[in-house]
């Protein structure tokens, strides 16, 4: 199975480099499920459902989000309508009660289908839950039969280092998100996950993470 994975696409600079870049993608690597983090999809803060279907008629499969994601309002309706939209799943508003949306669940295309678990971090992060608490808890509830793959979006590299660690031989991927800076550290962990501590930004090239130097 191939996945390609675009993290924090930010704003419409970052949609118009992912709708520019993709035809050449998908024709070399011929992906069979395509995944966004769209915290920063709409002006970069938050989502809409403007910028959602922009991605979907693009052929996206999964969105994934992060600490951003309450920042357009719009995003309510989203999560109760979407069933490929997840937030990360050991939010809590305050800790302990409901969240709106689904922090993870299983996505099926054309037969090809895998487990997502969307966390986020703590480390100089607002106030969530334990995120390798959690992850343990979701992979003991739901046995899979399916790759599962891991959008940890958390500040500190140390902290997702930390989950791939901590999920190495359990999962086949943990990706790192909303740093906006690409690391060079992919590698396959023993047990055979993937790991890259953060995928970077799709955005504006001369920018500092998307925004106006000024």
């Amino acid at each position: 199975m191939v996945i390609l994975v675009f993290a924090d696409i930010f704003g419409r600079p970052g949609r118009r480099a992912v709708a520019h870049a993709l035809p050449e993608l998908k024709a070399k690597y011929q992906p069979d499920i395509l995944i966004a983090n769209v915290e920063n999809l709409a002006g970069g803060r938050g989502v809409s459902r403007k910028t959602l279907n922009e991605l979907k008629e693009l052929g996206f499969h999964v969105f994934t989000s992060g600490n951003h994601l309450w920042d357009n309002k719009e995003v309510f309706g989203l999560l109760d309508s979407e069933k490929t939209f997840f937030r990360p799943a050991n939010f809590s508003n305050p800790p302990g009660d409901p969240c709106p949306g689904r922090g993870f669940g299983f996505v099926e295309v054309n037969g090809k289908k895998i487990f997502v678990i969307n966390l986020i971090g703590r480390v100089f992060m607002d106030m969530a839950e334990d995120p390798f608490a959690t992850v343990d808890r979701i992979l003991k509830e739901n046995p899979v039969d399916c790759p599962v793959f891991v959008d940890m979006h958390a500040d500190a590299t140390s902290e997702k280092y930390a989950m791939g660690w901590h999920l190495a031989g359990r999962v086949a991927a943990v990706t790192g998100s909303h740093s906006h800076v690409q690391t060079a550290d992919e590698r396959i962990l023993p047990g055979g996950t993937a790991y890259i501590t953060d995928v970077g930004m799709s955005g504006s090239f001369d920018s500092v993470i998307g925004l106006r130097p000024a």
